[in-house]
């Protein structure tokens, strides 16, 4: 279970597919026979299959996590997006009572389901497949699955097996300042806004975008 605030939930459907899209790399924790399972995977989302969407990926035949999926375990796959550090010397309300302490804003989708398996080779081909199409569509010359030799790609499908997540409920947290006044939120931002690198750039725009009134 997620400590969930509610100032903290996020329930826009968009919003969520959005974060999962552009941070697809999943942290995916499996239930099995008492202990965690925890691995590291892109994930792509297919919103046309399932009530909720299913998550589609891959693993090595290597991992045993795939084996424990057969006794149905529960599942969830974490994306994180944005997240930086929050100095509390960016309240103004710091100034005026001292009464603040640092923290850490963040923005994340859980979802939940139970994973299935398969080896089918057309259908690894096709994760496959679309996970490159996807990450490669940034670059000036994509590369494509059947730019390397066929019998080298058979081979390669051979060593890892699909995974699948249709899901069954999605949890958002965006903590972005939204407990604190409006003055503090415009500090908050205006810090962020001040510090180098992307992350803290992204996490400005989150907290701008829920500034009150």
């Amino acid at each position: 279970m997620t400590y969930l605030p509610s100032h903290f939930a996020e329930t826009d459907v968009a919003t969520l597919h959005a974060l999962v899209r552009s941070h697809p790399l999943a942290t995916w924790v499996v239930q099995h026979e008492g202990e965690l399972l925890v691995n590291h995977i892109p994930m792509l989302l297919d919103v046309e299959r399932g009530e909720h969407g299913t998550l589609v990926g891959h693993v090595a035949r290597a991992n045993p996590v795939w084996q424990a999926l057969a006794a149905g375990a529960p599942s969830v796959a974490v994306f994180t997006g944005a997240q930086a550090y929050v100095s509390p010397n960016w309240y103004p309300s710091k100034q005026a009572n001292g009464m603040a302490v640092p923290t850490w804003n963040y923005a994340t989708v859980h979802a939940h389901g139970v994973p299935q398996v398969f080896d089918d080779e057309a259908r690894v081909l096709d994760i496959v497949t679309r996970l490159t199409q996807t990450h490669e569509s940034g670059q000036a010359h994509p590369w494509q699955v059947s730019d390397a030799p066929a019998d080298y790609i058979s081979k390669m499908l051979r060593a890892i097996v699909g995974i699948e997540i249709p899901v069954q409920r999605w949890v958002g947290k965006w903590k972005v300042s939204q407990n604190r006044p409006a003055a503090d939120q415009r500090g908050v931002a205006a810090g962020l806004g001040g510090q180098a690198g992307d992350a803290a750039a992204h996490m400005a725009a989150l907290v701008q975008q829920r500034i009150k009134g």
